[in-house]
C-alpha cells in the first residue's frame, strides 16, 4: 500500500516567507466600537480586493469575520440577498491587506475544477500529460482567503471535496496524485449563503441544497448579515451615488427610497409580495436615477418589471405612500379601459 506524499511548507521556510505584518486599531481601521486590535499585511499584492473607503461595516459581522482572519476560524456569512455578504469579506480582507479568491458554487463547478485534473499539453512539441492543480490546492498554497459564494447551492460532490478542508488541520488529499496538502499558516476559508442549511424555504432562492449538518456543524463561525438599519443603509446608497446625495433634496429622496425598500420587505415577511427590494436594487435603481432623471421611470426599470403583475398594484401603492405620486399600476382596469 502507498503512503500518499504529504505536501506542506516547512515551518521554518513559512515563516521565512510569511508577509511582514503591523498592528492596527479595529476602531480606526473598520470604524466600529471596539477596542480590539488585529495585524495586517504592510503590503498589498494585486490579488487583494479594491478598497472602498465608504463602506459601512456591520459590527457583529465584522468581528466575526476579523475571528476568521485572527483565528483561523472556519466562517459562514448567511443573510438575504443584496445584503453584501461577500463584499463585507472583501472590504476587511481590503483593509487586512489580504488576498483573496472568489468562487462561486455553481451548478458548472465540478470536484475537478476544485481538486485539480490531468491535461495534455506540448512540451518540446511533444504531447504530455500532466496535473493542473485546481482551485484548492492553489489557494491553499499561499496566504490567501478563500471565498465560497453560494455555498448552499453547491453539488453534493463538490461539497464533500471542502468538508476535508473543514477538519481540524484542514489538509486536502489528492489519491490520484498520491498527495495531502496542508494549507499555507496564512490560508484562511470562509464562505457565504442565503439560507442555513434548510433549503429553499421561501422561494427565492432556487437552486439550494439542503446543506449537510454534520458539514455545516464544522463551521466554526456562522454569521448572520441581513438589512441593515435605515439610517445606515442610507449612508451607504449616499456613498455609492454622491452626485444624487449631494443634490437638493437628494438625501430625502434616497430617505424615501429606502423607505419603500422596507415596505418590501414587511410586505414579503407578511406573504404578500414574492420579491423584495435588496441594498443592491436600492443602490441600482439610485442609479437609474442619475441615468433616466425619473424616480418612477427607474423604479419600474430597476425593480417592478421583475415583479408579478398581480402585485404591481400593492407595489405601486408602496410608491404613492412614499413618494406622494401614482403610477400607471395604480390603476385598476375600468379606469384603465375609460
Amino acid at each position: 500500500m502507498n503512503v500518499p506524499e504529504t505536501t506542506e511548507i516547512p515551518q521554518a521556510v513559512a515563516e521565512e516567507n510569511a508577509p511582514d505584518r503591523e498592528n492596527v486599531n479595529v476602531r480606526g481601521l473598520f470604524g466600529i466600537d471596539s477596542n480590539l486590535t488585529v495585524s495586517r499585511f504592510t503590503r498589498a499584492t494585486a490579488q487583494v480586493p479594491t478598497l472602498d473607503a465608504s463602506y459601512q461595516f456591520d459590527k457583529s459581522t465584522t468581528l466575526a469575520i476579523l475571528a476568521g482572519f485572527t483565528h483561523k476560524s472556519r466562517v459562514l456569512v448567511q443573510g438575504m440577498h443584496g445584503t453584501g455578504k461577500s463584499t463585507h469579506i472583501e472590504q476587511v480582507a481590503a483593509r487586512l491587506r489580504w488576498p483573496v479568491m472568489r468562487v462561486n458554487l455553481d451548478g458548472q463547478l465540478s470536484r475537478l475544477d476544485l481538486v485539480g485534473k490531468d491535461a495534455v499539453v506540448l512540451r518540446d512539441g511533444q504531447p504530455m500529460t500532466v496535473f493542473q492543480e485546481g482551485v484548492l490546492p492553489w489557494a491553499m498554497s499561499q496566504p490567501m482567503a478563500l471565498i465560497l459564494d453560494e455555498y448552499d447551492a453547491g453539488r453534493p460532490d463538490v461539497m464533500f471535496v471542502i468538508q476535508r478542508l473543514l477538519e481540524q488541520d484542514g489538509a486536502l488529499v489528492l489519491p490520484d496524485q498520491n498527495r495531502v496538502i496542508r494549507p499555507h499558516p496564512d490560508f484562511r476559508l470562509f464562505a457565504t449563503a442565503n439560507t442555513v442549511g434548510l433549503g429553499n424555504l421561501t422561494g427565492l432562492y432556487h437552486g439550494v441544497q439542503r446543506l449537510n449538518h454534520a458539514q455545516l456543524d464544522r463551521w466554526n463561525v456562522v454569521a448572520s448579515l441581513n438589512y441593515l438599519p435605515a439610517e445606515q443603509e442610507l449612508d451607504i446608497v449616499a456613498s455609492r451615488v454622491p452626485h444624487l446625495a449631494a443634490r437638493n433634496a437628494g438625501r430625502t429622496l434616497i430617505e424615501r427610497m429606502i423607505e419603500l425598500a422596507a415596505l418590501t420587505r414587511q410586505g414579503f415577511a407578511a406573504g404578500d409580495l414574492s420579491t423584495l427590494m435588496s441594498p443592491r436594487t436600492v443602490i441600482t435603481w439610485a442609479q437609474n436615477i442619475e441615468i433616466f432623471q425619473d424616480p418612477a421611470l427607474a423604479f419600474r426599470l430597476s425593480f417592478l418589471n421583475k415583479c408579478d403583475d398581480a402585485e404591481r398594484p400593492l407595489l405601486a401603492e408602496y410608491y404613492q405612500r412614499c413618494f406622494d405620486a401614482d403610477l400607471a399600476e395604480s390603476l385598476d382596469s375600468s379606469d384603465l379601459v375609460a
